[in-house]
């Protein structure tokens, strides 16, 4: 039977051009949903640039991450990134835009991170109504650490140090964000990959402190304790997510049995911190 002559040709992936192939193959587990996220929101940052509106530059783009599985991405992304101490990614972009307004500043990093470590970083950085762009990826626990019970785990999940199930409440992520003064905030699953590439595009645009929560499968440490395999926590998301743009806050916490809402909650305009502070401070 004759060979057949196939072409010899490298096929580029979309996104090469933003990411640090030589870090490639990454550490994220099979199954895991950080991976589909995290090109979300480099599509949402080509996008952005592409389309030329508010001056974006890629050279202008900076990407900052915490400690944790989440917090690889400032490592693997093309751009000026910080890879920075645990639950400190908020205070290190601050400090990024304050000192350089010009900049696009991105926090990628997750629930442990930005809501259990560095949760007073949050409060007071939506608070301040810094111009950030916060995207938290939640899978229910401390994935990279081992398994541990976070301040998001489901009431009585099993972790870790919850072998019996959690007997805490978990937080509401866009409620927290809402309360504390952010300007937009949106909630999807890693499922939502063409929405949540549009909310993260909505949100880089948007004047002010923008949270995203993006839910996501951990198979290895939280699925595996609460026998949930990667499919099925996929199915949930696509049979209990419930689409309700401009719900209220108060009513957004996540539940497998009642469903799950997403959507965009919060898109209000106020004056930035480095605004209200120019208008006290800076003489003409």
């Amino acid at each position: 039977m004759a060979s057949v002559n196939r072409p010899n040709k490298q096929q580029n992936h979309p996104l090469d051009d933003l990411i640090r192939k030589d870090r490639i193959p990454h550490i994220w587990c099979p199954g895991c949903g950080i991976g589909t996220i995290f090109a979300s929101c480099l599509t949402a940052i080509k996008e952005c640039v592409a389309t030329g509106k508010n001056g974006f530059d890629l050279d202008k783009f900076v990407m900052v991450s915490g400690i944790g599985c989440s917090g690889r991405a400032a490592g693997y992304v093309k751009l000026d990134s910080f890879h920075t101490t645990h639950g400190r990614a908020i205070p290190f972009a601050t400090g990024l835009k304050l000192a350089n307004r010009d900049l696009n500043v991105i926090v990628f990093s997750g629930d442990g991170d930005l809501f259990a470590i560095g949760g007073n970083h949050f409060i007071h950085a939506a608070r301040r109504n810094i111009n950030i762009t916060v995207i938290c990826v939640n899978n229910l626990n401390y994935g990279m650490t081992g398994g541990q019970v976070a301040a998001t785990t489901p009431y009585n999940a099993k972790t870790t140090t919850t072998p019996a199930g959690n007997a805490e409440n978990p937080f509401s992520l866009p409620l927290l964000a809402y309360a504390s003064g952010a300007t937009y905030v949106a909630r999807w699953t890693m499922l939502h990959t063409r929405d949540l590439t549009v909310s993260i595009n909505e949100a880089l645009s948007k004047k002010g402190f923008s949270f995203i929560e993006v839910l996501s499968p951990c198979p290895v440490n939280y699925g595996r304790r609460n026998k949930e395999k990667p499919l099925e926590t996929l199915k949930l998301y696509q049979e209990k997510s419930i689409i309700k743009n401009g719900a209220d806050p108060s009513e957004l916490d996540i539940d497998m049995e009642k469903g799950i809402i997403l959507g965009k909650f919060v898109d209000i305009d106020k004056p930035t911190h480095s605004e209200k502070y120019d208008k006290l401070y800076r003489i003409e």
